[in-house]
């Protein structure tokens, strides 16, 4: 625990955890809050209240790198500022929408999401040392699993014994309060080393989004469909064993591990690369298939947990330490954008596998998906050129990170 200490310690390290933890449970459970509102107050059917959330979730995904470039340019504290000030009016303005209305401002609101995850991945990368960003990235990757584990459930719970138009307006207070928390703290973005980047010419494109960083936002679209389809295979399998109200708990069973091999691997000397954990991650997808039981599955569930947070902690490691200073912002937009795009894919592709076999397939398809696009990663970082002497860092963040 002494490197946690010693991240949390960093000034100014504390406060953007909390922020962002408040801010990243809110929007992760925003989808959720709108599926609510749309079956519980409008009174419509989840196939509607699916398409409001599809379109919040394309308009956060198309506007990682948007917004990322948008905080290089313009600086983190307008764009944040501005983005709290478009959910807070959309949030206040759900409970007077039709749906007509609702599916268009919401694709809107997720083009002008608050960007909690990318801003904390910025900051982490300049307010850290080299030695502590392994334990910092893992803390950051425990905080989303976190929210993951904590922003739904409540969402739900609150709005089957409250008012989903009371909900909604929570989710929207959670958010601007928690962005606007961040946008006050104004945490750099830019080490002492970068502190002149924003005054020189920006790079081209094409000479930082290069086959080392395609392998990495690769591999960050195959870790988190590969987390999409488990939770899909989780209750087609427990549904079909008559089961279906433990999957809350395999969930959090598969959370709690995530957490607790976040940690672990956090406080470790040593780094893996990400091809490998994301290899293993899908190694211990498949078998789940084999669990009938539901304890027996989240027995099984516990391996597959352990990798998970590690995992996406090396990601973001990777992405920051291979992107130039001046583009770091838009770098991590697009890795932003990349796991969208996997959790979006990550269902559809598990359910027709299990309409075309049995549950099990859900879990093969999803460890498939991760086995592949590690596989990809790795061919494409061993056909990118040999670093440098000098690059020698960025060759472990993107092959050790």
């Amino acid at each position: 625990m002494t490197r946690y200490r010693e991240v949390l310690a960093v000034p100014g390290m504390a406060s953007l955890m909390g922020s962002s933890l408040l801010a990243r449970t809110a929007i992760t459970a925003n989808a959720t809050a709108l599926i609510m509102f749309v079956v519980l107050a409008l009174d419509l059917s989840y196939a509607a209240a699916g398409g409001v959330a599809a379109a919040l979730t394309a308009g956060v995904a198309l506007s990682g790198p948007l917004l990322g470039r948008l905080i290089d340019w313009r600086g983190l504290r307008t764009v944040v500022l501005t983005t709290v000030a478009a959910q807070a009016v959309f949030w206040l303005s759900v409970p007077l929408m039709s749906y007509s209305v609702l599916l268009v401002a919401a694709l809107a609101a997720g083009l002008l999401m608050v960007p909690a995850q990318s801003v904390t991945r910025q900051a982490i990368a300049a307010m850290t040392t080299v030695p502590q960003r392994r334990a910092a990235f893992a803390l950051e990757a425990v905080q989303g699993e976190l929210s993951y584990l904590v922003g739904p459930a409540v969402v739900i719970l609150f709005a089957a014994n409250t008012s989903p138009e009371a909900v909604a307006w929570g989710v929207g207070a959670a958010i601007a309060v928690g962005g606007a928390w961040i946008g006050l703290l104004n945490p750099p973005l830019r080490t002492a080393d970068e502190a002149d980047a924003d005054t020189g010419p920006r790079p081209p494109r094409r000479e930082w989004l290069n086959l080392r960083m395609i392998a990495v936002l690769t591999m960050a679209v195959g870790v988190t469909t590969l987390l999409g389809g488990i939770d899909l295979a989780v209750i087609a399998t427990l549904e079909e064993a008559g089961q279906v109200s433990r999957a809350a708990l395999v969930v959090a069973v598969l959370g709690i591990a995530s957490v607790t091999g976040g940690l672990i691997y956090g406080s470790q000397a040593r780094s893996l690369p990400t091809w490998l954990l994301l290899g293993l991650l899908g190694l211990a997808t498949i078998p789940l298939g084999l669990a009938a039981d539901w304890r027996w599955l989240a027995a099984a569930a516990v391996i597959a947990g352990l990798l998970t947070a590690p995992t996406l902690s090396t990601v973001a490691d990777a992405v920051s330490a291979l992107a130039p200073a001046p583009v770091r912002g838009e770098a991590t937009g697009l890795q932003s954008s990349a796991q969208s795009a996997g959790l979006a894919l990550g269902a559809p592709l598990a359910g027709f596998a299990i309409d075309l076999t049995a549950p099990a397939g859900g879990f093969a398809a999803a460890g498939i998906a991760g086995l592949a696009a590690a596989a990809v990663g790795l061919l494409l970082t061993r056909r990118s050129p040999a670093a440098t002497p000098s690059d020698d860092s960025v060759g472990v963040a993107a092959e050790g990170d």
